[in-house]
């Protein structure tokens, strides 16, 4: 992988910003992980420069309803540039055993069968199990289940070609029994739900997410060199880079990044 591009920052509820997901690129294709609660996701790859026809791989965390259902839409206008003619190739999508009917039905339910005819013709489905290991795009990805409380939900590292470490512990805090996967990793893409001043606005532990002091403490802790910090309340976006990377920089001291919406990232 080249870079990174932030197509959204925001959790659940955001309105100001689009749910959390990226795209990783690599030579002129890009891998794409979650693709956010509706058909923003499409506006949110245009205004990017990023084409269907470059993307051929995909990660879907878990079945919440901000990273799951971008997805019938990238489905429904990849499975139309192959019934044009347009879209060369396969789709690959990578997920836990659960989520393939879940991203089959939600499909089926909602679009016609010309576009989910595709299923398992050219659009695949890959389970991936904890601790497994697969070479995708030349890039060694390791998936791991997060042991979330709430949804079924894996993450990854990667190994990149180019010898960079990136680990995605999903959108909830990155556990102890995960540590062995993100310590010493040169980026860590860690959800952030608040400032930890504002925990008692947000009330994050009652969702299971973390504050910006938790998130880089972990990161502080297990020697992490990047963090980027997102998944977070749209209540004050304007100020959200500057009061995230104040409290922050309190508990780390590495690299510290707190996107907006179509950031790039260059590892």
């Amino acid at each position: 992988m080249e870079k990174l591009i932030v197509l959204g920052t925001g959790n659940a509820q955001a309105i100001h910003c689009y749910n959390t997901c990226f795209a990783m690129k690599k030579r002129e294709e890009y891998f794409l992980t979650d693709a956010g609660g509706g058909n923003g996701i499409l506006l949110s790859l245009e205004n990017n420069g990023i084409s269907l026809n470059q993307i051929h791989h995909i990660f879907v965390s878990h079945a919440h309803n901000d990273h799951i259902l971008g997805m019938v839409w990238i489905i429904r206008m990849i499975a139309t540039g192959m019934n044009k003619g347009s879209y060369e190739g396969n789709l690959h999508i990578y997920c836990h055993q659960e989520l393939e009917e879940t991203i089959k039905t939600l499909t089926r339910l909602t679009v016609g069968k010309k576009f989910y005819r595709h299923f398992d013709e050219r659009i695949l489905f890959h389970i991936v199990e904890n601790g497994e290991k697969r070479v995708i795009m030349g890039d060694e990805f390791t998936f791991f289940d997060i042991g979330s409380a709430k949804e079924k939900q894996f993450g990854y590292t990667i190994q990149m070609e180019n010898g960079t470490r990136l680990a995605f512990p999903g959108d909830e805090p990155c556990r102890e029994p995960l540590f062995s996967y993100v310590k010493g990793t040169d980026w860590l893409l860690h959800e952030a739900f608040c400032l930890y001043s504002q925990r008692d606005i947000f009330k994050p532990y009652e969702k299971h997410h973390s504050t910006v002091m938790d998130a880089c403490q972990i990161a502080e802790n297990l020697g992490v060199r990047n963090l980027v910090l997102w998944h977070t309340e749209d209540k004050n976006l304007s100020a959200r880079k500057k009061n995230y990377t104040e409290e922050g920089r309190k508990f780390y001291h590495g690299s510290l990044y707190v996107p907006d919406d179509n950031d790039v990232i260059i590892f």
